[in-house]
Formats: structure tokens, C-alpha cells, sequence
């Protein structure tokens, strides 16, 4: 039998913040459980009315989120100790989808300014072949 989905995975899978299996079991869930899916309804019919817990607005504004160039320092190991540990529990633990978005379109870039560099290098090497000395 799956565990009971409690209010707080509810809101999360409304502001799409929870990691994708997470998403697709409530989904699932919300398919075939009449009372599931009327929660869902309060909820957004509360949200609608202005009506937010701390914990919604944490999670909607993404508080607990890393900016590109925290992300950027962890990707470059320039962050360590205690700092490190907790991208690293947000990355996995948590499963930040946001986090892990940003850091593997950082991860890409990174990548692409690699092989240019590289590239570079080698066009630079070509055409100075004639002109270097043996």
C-alpha cells in the first residue's frame, strides 16, 4: 500500500516542486481517488482566496533554493565544508528540481566552453604552424 499524501506534497505538486516520481505517484493518485482530487480543489480554491501557509510560501518562492552562482561555486568545488554538504543535501536528498535544472544547464555550458576552448586552441596551433621554429 503507498503512504498517505499530506497537504504539504499537495502543495508541493501544485507549485510543481516536488522531484518527477513524487510528481507522477500524486498524479496517479489523483486519477482514481474522488476525495484526493476534491483536496486539490480546497487547496487551490484556498490559494485563490489568499490564503497561504509559511510553508507554501517558502516553497512558491523557492527560499531554500541556491542562486546560478552559489551553484556555480559548488559545480567549480570553490564552495566547501557545511555550505558544500547542504547543496549537496538539496541536490539529493531533497531533489530540488529547480537546483537540479540550473546545475546541469550549468554543467552544459561548462562543457560547450570546454570543447570551444579547445577548438580554439587547435585553429591557433594551425595557423601558426609555418611560423614556429624547430
Amino acid at each position: 500500500m503507498s503512504r498517505p499524501i499530506a497537504e504539504s506534497d499537495l502543495e508541493a505538486y501544485l507549485d510543481e516542486a516536488l522531484p518527477a516520481e513524487e510528481m507522477a505517484r500524486i498524479e496517479q493518485a489523483l486519477r482514481g481517488d474522488r476525495r484526493l482530487l476534491e483536496r486539490v480543489v480546497e487547496l487551490v480554491g484556498r490559494r485563490d482566496a489568499g490564503v497561504h501557509s509559511l510553508g507554501a510560501i517558502w516553497r512558491r518562492n523557492r527560499l531554500s533554493c541556491f542562486t546560478r552562482e552559489q551553484l556555480g561555486d559548488y559545480l567549480l568545488r570553490a564552495m566547501e565544508g557545511a555550505e558544500a554538504d547542504y547543496v549537496r543535501f538539496h541536490l539529493e536528498a531533497i531533489g530540488c528540481r529547480y537546483c537540479r535544472a540550473n546545475l546541469a544547464d550549468l554543467e552544459a555550458r561548462s562543457r560547450r566552453e570546454e570543447s570551444g576552448v579547445e577548438e580554439r586552441r587547435r585553429r591557433y596551433f594551425q595557423s601558426s604552424a609555418g611560423y614556429l621554429r624547430k
